[in-house]
């Protein structure tokens, strides 16, 4: 019996990981626009599953910011918070400058080979133009480089500031119609080589100036389209 309780525990939670693991994807590359309902119902069938494993899923995605329960306990998937977007983009971009100069000065030989690889995957997404592979890869890469800046604080933080960014992310790939200049995989590799180097001052300077042109550009994309293509 303990035996038929636990297969049935694994089932239901790789059914909560793949419910999680799709509207994750779809509300992060905005197939889920902002404001759109999730109904348990719906998804119920669209998964032929119970209502557990997809409550659950939506429990972390909750957790995530993605989605909002409203008081009349209808759910919908979170609003970008726009108006408040340059504090985000001060924290990020100041996460990018610390943890790259640390990584100069705090880095070890091991940790290279690992950054040199995700930038190789990032540099195949933008060949592919796979828009949410680069925004993963692109991640993986940064928190490469802030662990081995040997801060984990910095490391967590960067890390939920990526996560929360990536649908600014998509909107500021999307601006590039999914086809990034090779400068950005370059951009990357320049910064890598700095920090093989120990050149902290370079490190940092690479890194902000990284971080101020995707800043710069949705900036941009925000003026240009005041009225998105999305329900805020």
């Amino acid at each position: 019996m303990t035996d038929v309780i636990a297969s049935a525990e694994r089932k239901r939670g790789s059914g909560v990981k793949m419910v999680y693991d799709l509207l994750r994807d779809e509300i992060l590359d905005l197939v889920l626009p902002p404001g759109s309902p999730i109904d348990e119902v719906q998804l119920a069938e669209r998964f032929k599953m119970s209502r557990t494993p997809i409550r659950e899923a939506l429990v972390r995605l909750s957790g995530e910011g993605l989605i909002d329960t409203l008081p009349n306990r209808s759910t919908m998937v979170s609003n970008i918070d726009f108006l408040n977007m340059h504090t985000y983009f001060d924290a990020l971009v100041l996460m990018y400058r610390v943890t790259t100069q640390l990584a100069a000065q705090y880095h070890r030989p091991e940790d290279l080979a690992g950054i040199r690889a995700h930038n190789a995957e990032f540099a195949i997404a933008v060949e592919e133009q796979d828009a949410l592979a680069m925004i993963s890869t692109n991640a993986a890469l940064h928190l490469s480089i802030a662990e081995a800046g040997r801060n984990p604080y910095f490391t967590s933080l960067f890390k939920r500031l990526l996560d929360e960014g990536r649908r600014i992310l998509r909107l500021y790939y999307q601006s590039y119609d999914d086809r990034l200049p090779k400068r950005f995989v370059d951009d990357h590799e320049e910064m890598i080589a700095a920090i093989a180097a120990r050149d902290i001052a370079l490190s940092e300077r690479l890194a902000r100036e990284h971080a101020e042109q995707i800043v710069r550009q949705v900036q941009k994309l925000l003026v240009r389209n005041e009225r998105l293509e999305i329900n805020l």
